[in-house]
């Protein structure tokens, strides 16, 4: 950028235009000052002409009028005699003061000066003498008269000669003032041309090079104006372009390296992700994320810990690359033990060259395996460290900022995958650890009861035995064989019921499976309708609506007494199961009186409660339950109301 200020104002391209047209505009007002000057000498000299011309006719009028009054004297003539001398004096004075507003003035040139002073003396002595004192003869006054109108005569050829002479001289000035204008407007087209266009056409026609690519353009500096600024300026940037085109080429190949790197490290980011996600176990995942990260790093050894948030041990989980001793040896790895145990305790990323340390008194176990570098990498899940990773060097590799990035981000996403299988496996605990309460709760409803009413049974068949009662023993008999009977169908059905497996959207076929097998069973007659189009349910969902299914159908078993059936399935906006009976129904208040309620009941509910839904028994001639899955906005409005505190329908347990 030119900074015109920073330049002396002598050197300022503005400051030389306004010198050149100041100069200019001063030479043209010289010339025109000159002429003007002039022509009002020549006007002046002109009307000088004049006046003095009128002296002759003053002159003659005077000499008649004093003739006149010589022969005749009269007042008449003698005041006419001092009016013609008033206005000759007059002219004289006029002639010798000049009148600036005519203009009218004598020429100051000497001899027109001294014949004017001439004139004025011979005026005094011939024409303003008192009438009495004029003595001569007509014929010598007339001759005197001559004279003095000769030197007048005199007098403006003078003039006109100094007029002449100022004449020529403004015309030479208008010559002059034309050649001034010419000479003052090439001069200028010239001194535009070299201070202006010249330095201009220089730098076009240096871009226009640098347009064509020919980087070596340089323009010489021949002024220190604004041009020469730009001109340098010029110089710099074509020094600049000419070093940027040399290095582009090393430029591009940097970025090309730099776009390889970066395109290689999503490739190692997305292909450790794939097999983080592969669903493999965490000792397989560890493996192949050691795998992948020491062929990439080009390691000869490596190793994953993962910590024991017992202990916060950190026990090795696989290996590769060492050996089995230096495996055993730090198979379990307490925070602070080692150089890596000092990073496992701070959880920061550390890369240790054997041969730069300290010297210690004992080598380290790595170092006598004969590795040379050994680096240390966190894994986290979010914040929370859960483990690490070794790569083990048997000669320096210097590992930049970049590439420890990329190494704290992959594990990162290990330790992620790790947390995710341990809540994977929390979640599958905590459903077997459900069902199993399920389950626990359906035995004791069902088989712990009928043992228990064996056992009741036994014990009488024995105390009859004893007594010898052989009637009461017999006819205990077949109660005992009722209920092994009815203990052996419970089994069944749960053992039928907790080996159902149905795949998404097979709820329908696996209700009809569940009913076919309760009716060979029974022998109780089950009307089966499924209508609705909807959306399938999740799996787990469907899974847990046919185990309702399976609850209410063995509750009828046990306790309806029915002989019919009717089984509702609706998938509409809100899902909808409903299983009645024609048996004998409950009394609602008797089984809430219960110390335990029925385990049935209560089992249905729970797993109502999985589903988010609504459960519904009533008892009047038969039993009906009903189960209500309510729309997904419907039931987000649910939870959200039940987060605030109980509310409305809880459904009916007994």
């Amino acid at each position: 950028m030119v900074n015109a200020d920073a330049l002396p104002a002598r050197k300022q391209l503005s400051h030389k235009v306004v010198t050149l047209l100041l100069v200019s505009l001063l030479a043209g007002l010289t010339a025109v000052g000159m002429t003007l000057y002039l022509s009002w000498q020549l006007e002046g000299g002109a009307a000088a002409i004049n006046a003095a011309g009128s002296l002759r006719m003053q002159t003659y009028r005077l000499g008649y009028t004093l003739q006149l009054n010589r022969e005749s004297p009269t007042p008449e003539l003698a005041a006419q005699i001092d009016a013609e001398r008033r206005q000759f004096a007059d002219t004289l004075a006029l002639l010798d003061h000049g009148d600036p507003a005519r203009p009218l003035y004598l020429p100051g040139d000497p001899a027109v000066r001294e014949r004017f002073r001439a004139i004025e003396a011979r005026y005094a002595r011939l024409l303003a003498a008192p009438p009495s004192t004029l003595k001569r003869a007509p014929a010598e006054m007339r001759v005197q008269m001559d004279h003095f109108v000769e030197q007048i005569n005199a007098l403006v050829l003078d003039i006109e000669q100094y007029n002449a002479r100022r004449t020529m001289l403004l015309r030479g000035s208008q010559m002059l003032l034309i050649v001034l204008a010419v000479v003052g407007t090439v001069a200028q087209i010239y001194l535009m041309f070299l201070l202006v266009f010249r330095p201009l056409y220089r730098l076009s026609g240096g871009i226009s090079r640098m347009a064509e690519r020919d980087y070596s353009v340089r323009l010489p500096v021949e002024t220190d104006d604004e041009f020469g600024e730009l001109t340098r300026g010029f110089n710099r940037m074509a020094d600049r372009v000419a070093d940027a085109h040399g290095s582009l080429e090393a430029r591009v190949q940097a970025k090309t390296a730099a776009l390889n790197t970066r395109n290689r490290e999503l490739a190692l980011r997305n292909d450790i992700g794939a097999g983080l996600n592969a669903g493999l176990s965490a000792e397989a995942m560890c493996r192949d994320f050691l795998g992948k990260l020491m062929t990439w790093f080009d390691a000869d050894g490596g190793s994953v810990r993962i910590v024991d948030p017992q202990s916060d041990a950190a026990h090795m989980v696989v290996y590769e690359g060492i050996s089995d001793a230096l495996a055993a040896a730090e198979h379990c790895l307490q925070p602070g033990d080692c150089l890596c145990g000092a990073s496992l305790k701070d959880g920061v990323a550390v890369v240790h060259d054997f041969r730069k340390l300290p010297s210690a008194a004992a080598p380290y176990s790595c170092e006598r395996e004969g590795f040379v570098q050994v680096s240390a990498f966190p894994v986290r899940a979010r914040t929370r460290s859960t483990g690490q990773f070794n790569l083990h060097f048997r000669r320096s590799r210097d590992i930049g900022r970049s590439e420890r990035a990329l190494l704290e981000a992959l594990g990162e996403q290990l330790g992620i995958a790790l947390e995710n299988l341990r809540l994977a496996a929390r979640e599958r605990e905590i459903a077997v650890y459900e069902e199993r309460n399920l389950l626990a709760q359906g035995l004791h409803d069902s088989i712990a009861q009928g043992l228990s009413f064996l056992n009741l049974q036994v014990q009488m068949l024995n105390d009859s035995l004893r007594r010898g009662a052989m009637a009461e023993a017999l006819d205990v008999v077949p109660l005992l064989k009722a209920g092994v009977q009815e203990s052996y169908d419970d089994v069944r059905e749960l053992l039928n019921n907790f080996r159902t497996r149905l795949a998404e959207g097979d709820l329908v076929s696996s209700m009809r499976a569940t009913i076919e097998r309760f009716r060979r069973q029974t022998g109780i007659a089950v009307d089966f309708d499924a209508s609705g189009s909807g959306a399938p349910l999740p799996a787990e969902d469907q899974l847990q609506l046919l185990f309702v299914l399976q609850e209410a159908l063995s509750n009828v078993r046990k306790h309806a007494y029915a002989t019919a059936i009717r089984v509702r399935f609706a998938n509409e906006r809100d899902v909808t199961l409903e299983i009645s009976d024609d048996g004998r129904g409950f009394d609602a208040a008797e089984v809430a009186a219960r110390a335990e309620g029925h385990v049935g009941l209560k089992i249905m509910q729970e797993r109502a409660d999985r589903l988010s839904a609504r459960l519904v028994v009533e008892s009047d001639h038969g039993a009906v339950v009903r189960l209500t899955i309510p729309s997904e906005a419907r039931r987000l409005d649910e939870r959200t109301q039940e987060r605030k505190g109980p509310h409305g329908d809880q459904g009916i347990a007994g």
